[in-house]
């Protein structure tokens, strides 16, 4: 089998340590570990490929040059050419899988004159998110390319309730969507869990990974945090990643008299995230309350991989996840005080943290592995036959599990 894996996004380094330059690679890597040989057409390399992955044959497609936003947008449709015949010349295929970007369609429309499966995974809505915060000029253009490629598409992919809803705004697309969130490879975090099991801190450590992004809830954690470490002298902060946000950070940690107590690891690559997650005793996704919280936080999948217990707000896809009091904690987003309250609760329990971090594991490894989303997508393409033994269940649209497996 062959499936062509594309990614037009400019924004996405697939080759980088993004959370959706993770999601690529892993979907990528899991294929390949069942025998499939995955092609690559993407705008943005963004390094070399981590040595499993070295020998995928990557198809470069046009940079999309900077400067004016008009112009951008007329380079990345222009593009659409180049995919079509990178895609003609490269043999045949049995699958084509696109992550949504805002101006390609000719991925769907390939899959579909070809008479082969086109599968669309959208992760955000782009349109709205472009308009928002990077600015968008042919507003109109960007939403006929999402009506056709929605429309063209055999199934799309939705990381969460929230983006299934966004879609099905689109007409005559209900049918054809099916969720899957994001998923993790709990055997990269095997030895972090030993790690964390064989030693005794003497501090407890506070949490944090992401690309401190306002919309991450940073100043709600400085302010549970300050409450928490006021209380108890050997509380640590660890914040790892870089971001936009991290002035802003490090002021207010300055200024609450917490910059000593807390770490910046800065931005670190993927390898080396379960090592750094073994040095906390619990792990935080304090986001604040968002009206369109669409997220499937990767963050959140790989701090229950690492069997950490978890206090996250109950809000989007997280409140589905997890199950408060069985595989973590949740409380209302963006209350410091609450969040303050769950941790000092962890730091008086800790063989409630265990049973927590145990039960997160355990819900990852039967529900949210990549192995099974990647057999999953193969069933969704109908095309599961000899890849679907032994495969895990996972959650569907509304939380019920599906006869196989289920976003930053």
């Amino acid at each position: 089998m062959r499936i062509a894996y594309i990614c037009a996004d400019p924004g996405i380094p697939v080759f980088g340590q993004k959370g959706c330059s993770i999601h690529v690679q892993e979907v990528i890597r899991a294929w390949l570990k069942l025998g499939i040989q995955v092609e690559l057409f993407a705008t943005r390399i963004g390094g070399e490929p981590p040595p499993d992955l070295a020998d995928v044959i990557v198809h470069r497609l046009p940079s999309i040059p900077k400067g004016e936003i008009a112009a951008r947008e007329q380079a990345a449709l222009s593009a659409n050419l180049d995919l079509r015949i990178a895609l003609e010349n490269n043999g045949i295929f049995n699958l084509v899988y696109e992550r949504y970007s805002l101006w390609s369609f000719t991925g769907m429309d390939y899959a579909k004159s070809m008479g082969i499966p086109g599968i669309l995974e959208v992760n955000a809505p782009l349109i709205e998110e472009q308009a928002k915060h990077r600015g968008l000029v042919e507003r109109t253009l960007a939403e006929q390319v999402a009506q056709q490629v929605f429309s063209t598409a055999s199934a799309i992919i939705a990381v969460s309730e929230e983006i299934k809803t966004y879609i099905e705004t689109y007409p005559g697309v209900s049918k054809r969507v099916h969720i899957i969130a994001n998923g993790v490879n709990p055997e990269r975090f095997s030895s972090s869990i030993e790690s964390a099991l064989s030693i005794h801190p003497e501090s407890f450590t506070v949490g944090f990974v992401g690309t401190l992004k306002p919309w991450h809830g940073l100043s709600i954690l400085v302010e549970a945090f300050d409450t928490l470490h006021k209380k108890y002298i050997n509380t640590r902060l660890l914040i790892v990643g870089d971001g936009p946000e991290r002035d802003n950070l490090v002021t207010e940690l300055s200024a609450r008299g917490l910059l000593d107590v807390t770490h910046f690891t800065g931005a670190v690559t993927p390898d080396k995230i379960p090592e750094i997650l073994a040095k906390m005793t619990v792990a935080v996704a304090p986001y604040p309350h968002q009206s369109d919280f669409y997220f499937s936080p990767l963050k959140v999948y790989e701090y229950m991989a690492a069997g950490l217990p978890v206090v996250a707000s109950r809000i989007g896809q997280l409140k589905e996840l997890i199950e408060d009091e069985i595989n973590g904690l949740l409380c209302p987003p963006g209350d410091a005080v609450a969040l303050a309250a769950t941790l000092e609760r962890l730091y008086h329990n800790p063989e409630l943290g265990k049973q927590l971090g145990k039960a997160a594991r355990q819900t990852i490894q039967h529900h949210h592995t990549w192995d099974a989303i990647a057999k999953r997508l193969l069933e969704i393409a109908g095309m599961a036959e000899g890849y679907s033994s032994n495969v895990e269940t996972c959650h569907g649209a509304s939380g019920s599990r599906l006869g196989m497996t289920n976003d930053e």
